[in-house]
């Protein structure tokens, strides 16, 4: 079903959750990272600068839909009612190597964005369609369609403008320089081909299986904190100084330190605790949304949680307004669109510019972003 008036309240109230939690995700994120405190007793104030223990966090958030998924089972059985739980046959290791692509993408996410702005953060999640679609071309063996290549390159387009304004245009915030702010766009990129390898793995192994979304998130939630709260021993004893370790020990992670941070802040505690119960409710709301409308649907409520992050970002002073990175939003989005084929190519056909020659199957045109029911669930 497409956007329109003719939605059930109740999925007025799933569209309405999805937004809503969603921004609240990357913006609680990015309180937590203006925050300061003082750590470890005897420890100066200083900022919370701890993206891999936020991580781990979000992959609490995760973890808990499946919690929630075994509950809502276990609630149907005791009820005697039948209940669709889909293929329960299934290796939980399966989920693994996702799970790792999921945990590597977050925490370069996370360090991206205590570096560079909430609005651009999110903006630049659009490069993941440029990435997974040559991935999919490469290792799936997908073709893609002509609409699919023209997306490709507005998003292109768009990302460039996004980069520029934040290098040549934007005042950087209080103790983030120029340099930092360009680390912060590059490791968000990078973290997008990471994502992008997360699909095609998930395309390859798991579509198919039948397996209910809230558990495959649960798990990828599961392994990614399993494996990412185990990495945070040795990362406590990891040098690495500036920007990467801008903690009072230079670490890479110390996760003590940021402990000691949430209970010496209330601000801090709530961008935190905010991040882990929103992710929750951004996932059960976007797999509902996918489910009872479409995954098109999702797609554009999460263009609108961009602009929404953007909007906040500037009415609480975290940026200043950039026309540029204005236009390069407006050509992202665009690309978006023509790349999931919505708006331009159906109205082209609609008025007979394109005929029955230029239309696709719907498998060839399937976006391979937009189907899959188990996704990355990157803030």
């Amino acid at each position: 079903m497409s956007l329109g008036p003719g939605w059930t309240g109740y999925q007025w109230f799933l569209a309405l959750m999805m937004l809503v939690t969603g921004s609240i995700n990357t913006l609680t994120t990015k309180f937590a990272d203006l925050q300061e405190a003082p750590g470890k007793p005897g420890t100066p104030v200083h900022d919370f600068d701890h993206p891999f223990l936020q991580a781990s966090g979000m992959f609490i958030g995760e973890f808990s839909c499946l919690v929630v998924f075994k509950i809502w089972v276990l609630y149907h059985r005791c009820a005697k009612k039948s209940v669709d739980v889909g293929n329960q046959k299934f290796n939980p290791l399966v989920f693994l190597a996702p799970a790792l692509c999921d945990m590597t993408g977050t925490s370069l996410m996370y360090i991206g964005l205590t570096l560079t702005y909430a609005s651009s953060f999110q903006m630049l999640r659009g490069a993941v369609i440029i990435f997974t679609g040559l991935l999919s071309v490469a290792f799936l063996g997908r073709k893609l369609d002509w609409h699919h290549w023209c997306g490709i390159f507005f998003v292109l387009i768009g990302l460039i403008l996004v980069g520029v304004s934040d290098f040549i245009f934007k005042t950087p915030e209080t103790g983030v320089s120029t340099n930092g702010v360009i680390t912060g766009d590059l490791l968000i990129l990078m973290a997008q081909v990471i994502a992008a390898i997360q699909m095609v793995v998930e395309e390859k192994f798991v579509s198919g299986q039948n397996i209910p979304p809230m558990q495959g998130v649960g798990w990828e939630g599961f392994f990614g904190f399993t494996v990412l709260t185990t990495l945070l021993f040795p990362f406590y004893f990891i040098k690495v100084g500036p920007p990467f370790g801008a903690n009072p020990r230079g670490v890479f992670e110390d996760a003590l330190d940021g402990l000691w941070q949430i209970s010496n802040n209330r601000n801090i505690a709530l961008g935190v605790f905010g991040t882990i119960i929103s992710i929750a409710f951004f996932n059960f709301a976007g797999l509902s949304v996918t489910k009872e409308m479409s995954a098109t649907t999702r797609m554009v409520l999460d263009s609108v949680r961009t602009l929404v992050i953007w909007v906040f970002s500037l009415a609480v002073g975290w940026e200043d307004f950039q026309y540029l990175q204005a236009i390069g939003f407006v050509i992202l989005l665009s690309g978006t669109a023509v790349y999931n084929d919505m708006l331009f190519v159906p109205l082209l056909r609609r008025f007979g510019i394109l005929g029955p020659a230029h239309q696709v199957s719907l498998d060839e045109k399937r976006p391979l972003i937009q189907d899959n029911d188990v996704e990355p669930n990157y803030p």
